[in-house]
């Protein structure tokens, strides 16, 4: 046995790295604890020789090294020896960029950022992946670090406005939390004019010594042309907006039609009048609806678009909608996680043809409890596209079903499933937060022309209460039949949280029960106790922001807000990704199989991240049309309510227009103003001036700045004048 068996026999891991590759290497971890016999940094000649490391497998050998490099398992010093990062005392994280040109190192281990300088920030982007070491505390007690090595790269392309000064080009990054002006060579312009939105490519990235470059490789306008701001977005925050060729070409392989050949093995319900309740804009439809009475109380039928027969795993069409994850609904615009061939199409339940479907048909008793369901594909056909408006007014006025008047009965049934479900929420002790949310009416020059409340009316309430039935039951479905599966959690307040929240509350007399571990129906008791107070909407905002995110995981962690021991999302698989794995695994339940996606985990992970990047990109699009919206409103005056609390200043929601806006600090009046976050407040140290959370207030609009999407607001006449929360104008 020669020196090189020996020693790689002594690989613990020796196996796994047979499976997975022909001519094996020695594996990280055995590496690892090469290196960290040596007690010190070795070259890699002296490490070779310590693998016994053949000349044929040198190249292998290097690459597996470098890619240590970049996971931050290794780093080489000035002298080029390699040393075991974890001996170094480094930290490895992603760095986090500030608009003042400051950042944070937030550290994989979950420990507290670090706080890294202008200088340390110069050498990176926003997003960038590095190793630092922790040099002390800066003057403001906040660990500081320095970034010793960059491990990835974050931004190979920025989306950003072209500018000139003294005959050099540079761009400026729209993402503010890029800081530093990227270069623009001579030549490598495209012919772009100062002022216009640019996308560049990094040809070189910051440096200690150097300034990113970037070449223009789209011009993409100028600032102001309608539909600009949805462009940025999409650059912006890496949104997939255009469907690779194949992808398209596997979309427009179906048939335009359900084929005879595709029944086979369905249950038939083409003669049920299901229907789709929607909005007026709505053109995706996943879900239709149908209700009858019998013994028990009700059976409910939830036909959901079977998108998972079109979509098969790993095809061109999967990999495309788990890239996107969702889709993303812009006003005005939708970028969907489907091609529109399936999307508004073949997948979408349009009315007055025949669908392939999933369905889960439950049976409640005549108090909303679930007495059993099953699921099952089947062919239907959608006998109307009703909305939210239409059906509301059909439940109010008979008369005004008008061609629909064969399917009121329907309705009207759903509706009293409706009223019994709602009372088992309430009984349950499901959190009902009353939000107001806007919609945005555009111009023919597609600028807004208002900005209106959306009214939910009972229409709305009455297709969740059917779509929480539906996914309840496909989470109870794959969780009896122990099949994995991505949960939507939602976890209750953390402890910090908690203490924070009934801190606040006990300025009001008032107390969150419970203990150290509330239930939701401790959150829906005090939300009812206070529903009549004026300062109801400032305690409902506290308490709504005591609560985590909801995200996907494949650990079953409840629903808190719902009070749902088990939940999933199973009604939207043509607009949302976690939906089609769950129509997946149900399949493959039904069939007798397991479904195996790959690393749940980091489906979850995913999911949850796209769904976040989503949201940042819609709402960075709503910010720029409302700032442009108010251009022209400089110097009005308006009153509003103090949405939020922060130790630079108020942000206030205005009434009837719906926009918020910054009152900095420094406008607040001649006083020392202290920042109080536990009781979300900043208090005048001479005046004992309080700004509270919820507080009604008067304000001018002083200035509006659209390159940053901030509005900045003064107070209108003297502080003395704000009113508390309650006496709304």
């Amino acid at each position: 046995m020669n020196k090189k068996t020996t020693v790689r026999l002594n690989d613990p891991f020796l196996e796994r790295e047979r499976e997975k590759y022909p001519h094996p290497l020695p594996s990280r971890e055995f590496i690892l604890d090469t290196l960290a016999g040596f007690g010190v940094p070795v070259s890699i000649d002296k490490l070779s020789e310590a693998l016994d490391i053949e000349e044929h497998e040198a190249d292998s050998f290097s690459h597996r090294l470098r890619a240590m490099e970049r996971d931050g398992q290794i780093m080489r010093n000035r002298k080029g020896a390699i040393c075991v990062v974890e001996k170094l005392d480094l930290v490895k994280g992603v760095v986090q960029g500030h608009p003042d040109g400051f950042g944070f190192l937030v550290p994989d281990d979950g420990s507290s950022d670090l706080f890294l300088g202008p200088k340390e920030m110069h050498k990176v982007f926003h997003g960038d992946r590095v190793m630092a070491r922790e040099i002390g505390m800066d003057r403001r007690g906040r660990r500081e670090a320095s970034i010793v090595e960059v491990l990835e790269r974050a931004n190979t392309c920025l989306v950003g406005r072209l500018y000139v000064e003294h005959s050099v080009l540079f761009v400026v990054a729209e993402n503010r939390r890029i800081n530093q002006d990227i270069l623009v060579p001579p030549g490598e312009h495209m012919g772009a004019q100062p002022g216009q939105v640019v996308m560049i490519e990094i040809i070189e990235q910051p440096s200690k010594r150097m300034q990113p470059i970037g070449r223009v490789v789209e011009i993409l306008g100028n600032y102001a042309d309608p539909g600009m701001e949805i462009e940025i977005a999409l650059r912006k925050h890496d949104l997939p907006h255009v469907f690779p060729v194949e992808v398209e070409k596997a979309a427009n392989k179906f048939p335009k039609k359900v084929g005879k050949g595709e029944l086979e093995g369905r249950v038939d319900i083409r003669h049920l009048p299901l229907v789709t309740i929607d909005g007026e804009t709505a053109r995706d439809f996943d879900d239709a609806v149908y209700c009858e009475k019998n013994d028990k109380g009700f059976r409910l039928y939830v036909a959901i678009a079977d998108v998972s027969h079109y979509v098969k795993a790993k095809g061109a069409l999967d990999v495309e909608a788990l890239k996107r994850g969702n889709s993303v609904y812009f006003p005005r615009r939708v970028i969907p996680m489907l091609p529109e061939a399936l999307s508004n199409e073949l997948c979408s339940i349009n009315p007055g043809v025949d669908r392939l479907c999933m369905v889960c048909e439950m049976e409640l008793d005549a108090h909303g409890e679930f007495q059993s369901y099953r699921f099952y594909q089947a062919v239907m056909h959608s006998h109307a596209r009703l909305t939210y408006t239409k059906v509301a007014a059909m439940l109010e006025d008979p008369e005004a079903a008008g061609e629909h008047a064969g399917l009121l009965p329907n309705i009207q049934l759903l509706y009293t499933l409706y009223g019994v479900l709602a009372k088992a929420r309430q009984k349950r002790g499901a959190i009902d937060f009353e939000t107001i949310e806007t919609q945005m009416v555009f111009n023919d020059q597609g600028k807004i022309d208002k900005i209106v409340p959306v009214v939910r009316n009972d229409a709305h309430r009455l297709i969740e209460e059917c779509m929480l039935a539906a996914n309840v039951c496909a989470s109870e479905f794959l969780k009896k039949h122990q099949q994995a599966a991505l949960y939507r959690i939602h976890e209750g307040p953390t402890p910090e949280k908690l203490i924070n929240l009934r801190n606040f509350l006990k300025e009001f007399g008032l107390d969150l029960k419970g203990g150290d571990e509330p239930h939701a129906k401790d959150y829906a008791a005090l939300l009812a106790k206070i529903k009549d107070r004026p300062d109801a909407q400032l305690l409902q905002t506290v308490m709504l922001r005591s609560l985590q995110q909801a995200v996907y995981s494949p650990e079953n962690a409840g629903h808190f807000g719902l009070a749902y021991e088990s939940y999933t999302h199973f009604t939207s698989p043509i607009r949302r990704y976690p939906d089609l794995l769950i129509h997946r695994a149900i399949k493959a339940v039904l069939e007798g199989k397991n479904y195996n996606p790959g690393n749940w985990q980091e489906l979850g992970a995913h999911c949850s991240a796209t769904e976040r990047r989503a949201d940042e990109a819609t709402r960075d699009v709503e910010s720029w049309l409302k700032c442009y919206w108010m251009v022209d409103k400089v110097g009005e005056s308006f009153e509003g309510t103090i949405s939020g609390v922060t130790g630079f200043g108020l942000f206030v929601a205005l009434d009837d227009v719906y926009v918020e806006g910054l009152v900095h600090i420094s406008e607040l009046g001649s006083d020392y103003f202290h920042f109080d976050q536990a009781l979300h407040q900043i208090v005048g140290e001479r005046t004992a001036k309080r700004f509270r959370l919820g507080d009604r207030i008067g304000i001018r609009v002083a200035r509006v700045d659209l390159e940053t999407s901030k509005i900045d607001f003064v107070i209108d006449g003297e502080p003395a004048q704000i009113k508390k929360a309650g006496k709304k104008k």
